[in-house]
C-alpha cells in the first residue's frame, strides 16, 4: 500500500517499526485532546450514516460527573439555523469527537477520541458557563460572542494513540 501501512503478510514500510506507537492512558488522552484547537464531531444521521463536522470546543474536566466537552453554534454563515448536527443529537445523543495531530515527521503523530452522550443547551442560564469557557479559550468568541445553542457532551470513554509516548 503506497504511503500507508502494509497489509497482512507484506513487509512494513521502511519508516514503520514493529511495536511503534503507544496506546494513551486516559490522563494523557485527555491532556492531548484538551490542548487541541479543533476536533471533528461525529453524529448519526436519521439514515444511520455518520455526519462529521469540524468544531471548536472546550474541555471542562469533571469530578464525579465526568468530563464535559462544550461546543457552540457560532456566527459563521450557515445555510440553515436547523443544523444537521443538532437534529442528529436530538434523535440519537451518541457522539464521538476526534482530535489529532499530523506532522511530516511521523514520530509526532497522535489521535484522541472522546465517546459520549450529547445534549443541546438552549437556555441562557444553561449556556452561560460553557459560553464563558469557550470565550476564554478562543479570542474570536470574545470579539463575536456566539448566541448558541451549545452542545454539551458527557465523555464516557477516552481512547488514543501516539507514535511516541
Amino acid at each position: 500500500m503506497a504511503g500507508g501501512l502494509a497489509g497482512p503478510g507484506a513487509a512494513a514500510p521502511h519508516w514503520w517499526h514493529e511495536g511503534d506507537g503507544v496506546r494513551l492512558d486516559e490522563a494523557a488522552a485527555r491532556q492531548r485532546f484538551g490542548a487541541a484547537r479543533v476536533a471533528r464531531l461525529a453524529t448519526l444521521g436519521p439514515d444511520g450514516r455518520p455526519h462529521l463536522v469540524p468544531v471548536t470546543f472546550v474541555l471542562a474536566p469533571g469530578a464525579a460527573g465526568g468530563d464535559r466537552l462544550y461546543s457552540t453554534v457560532d456566527a459563521k454563515p450557515k445555510t440553515t439555523t436547523r443544523l444537521q448536527r443538532l437534529r442528529n443529537i436530538a434523535a440519537d445523543p451518541r457522539v464521538t469527537l476526534l482530535a489529532d495531530h499530523y506532522a511530516e515527521d511521523w514520530a509526532g503523530l497522535w489521535w484522541v477520541r472522546a465517546d459520549g452522550t450529547a445534549s443541546v443547551l438552549t437556555g441562557p442560564a444553561d449556556m452561560a458557563v460553557p459560553l464563558r469557557l469557550l470565550a476564554e479559550r478562543y479570542p474570536q468568541y470574545r470579539e463575536h460572542p456566539p448566541a448558541g445553542p451549545v452542545i454539551s457532551i458527557r465523555v464516557e470513554r477516552w481512547t488514543g494513540w501516539a507514535a511516541v509516548g
